[in-house]
């Protein structure tokens, strides 16, 4: 059942690898394709996040002078309206995307982009990490209640490392606990989809992060995008046995840092 890897110059990649890999833009390039109130809304973002930041420079400058409490106390109580403004718009706007994903995909491409290195609101993450990566449409979503069925020659050692992954974090924290057999099934299962890589200890740090995002979700959706993100985007070549990968980035950084 094992997946052939990527290739490295492969142009098909789509979703999470388009958005690290386009040219940065300016939030008006599709301003064609949008309506009046979401002109609206992104200009009040834009105005809001240049509030902050200016609210922010100030705070700093207030603080290294050493000026009264009573300027840091008006200034501090500025920036706590203006981000709950903020919040309010995002909100509405990332609520829009999520329920028009299919049209911001294809008219509104480069806006999607932007907003998404801009960040993704934290409640709003699970969901478009899982709509990026098209994991809803993995025909391992419908197979993975019977891969926890099944047997795999790697769950002694998935069992050992369980507890060295987030060890200190809460959802990972005591033996037996919900997240630790949560990161052993998705571990599990895909073990015996990609059986060239099994199991590798660094790849459950990644599950990790991921269940920490998308625990409330559907627990064979959890598996989905790790799924996607190891056989779409070279993330399986890290974890092969020959490392191989693994060695050319260690090599790049290393370089990067000289």
């Amino acid at each position: 059942m094992a997946s052939p890897a990527v290739s490295p110059d492969s142009s098909s990649h789509e979703g999470l690898s388009s958005v690290n890999s386009a040219p940065a833009c300016s939030p008006t390039s599709d301003s064609e394709n949008l309506s009046p109130d979401e002109l609206e809304l992104l200009a009040k973002l834009e105005e809001q996040n240049r509030l902050l930041e200016a609210d922010s420079k100030s705070m700093r400058s207030m603080n290294g002078s050493r000026r009264n409490s009573g300027s840091s106390l008006v200034s501090s109580s500025s920036a706590s309206s203006n981000l709950s403004h903020l919040e309010e718009d995002t909100w509405i706007l990332w609520g829009r995307i999520v329920n028009e994903w299919d049209e911001w995909r294809k008219k509104k491409e480069k806006l999607l982009k932007e907003l998404i290195r801009k960040g993704i609101p934290h409640h709003f993450r699970a969901i478009v990490w899982q709509l990026l990566c098209s994991a809803t449409d993995m025909p391992v979503k419908n197979q993975y209640s019977e891969l926890l069925k099944m047997s795999s020659p790697c769950e002694k050692l998935i069992r050992r490392d369980i507890a060295r992954t987030y060890p200190e974090h809460e959802f990972f924290k005591g033996q037996d606990s919900l997240g630790q057999e949560v990161l052993f099934n998705v571990m599990k299962a895909y073990s015996l989809v990609d059986r060239e890589v099994g199991y590798c200890q660094g790849s459950a740090f990644i599950v990790g992060l991921l269940l920490m995002q998308v625990r409330n979700h559907p627990r064979a959706r959890r598996s989905c995008v790790f799924v996607r993100l190891m056989q779409e985007y070279r993330l399986r070549e890290l974890f092969k046995p020959s490392m191989a990968e693994l060695g050319l980035c260690i090599y790049q950084f290393e370089y990067m840092l000289q």
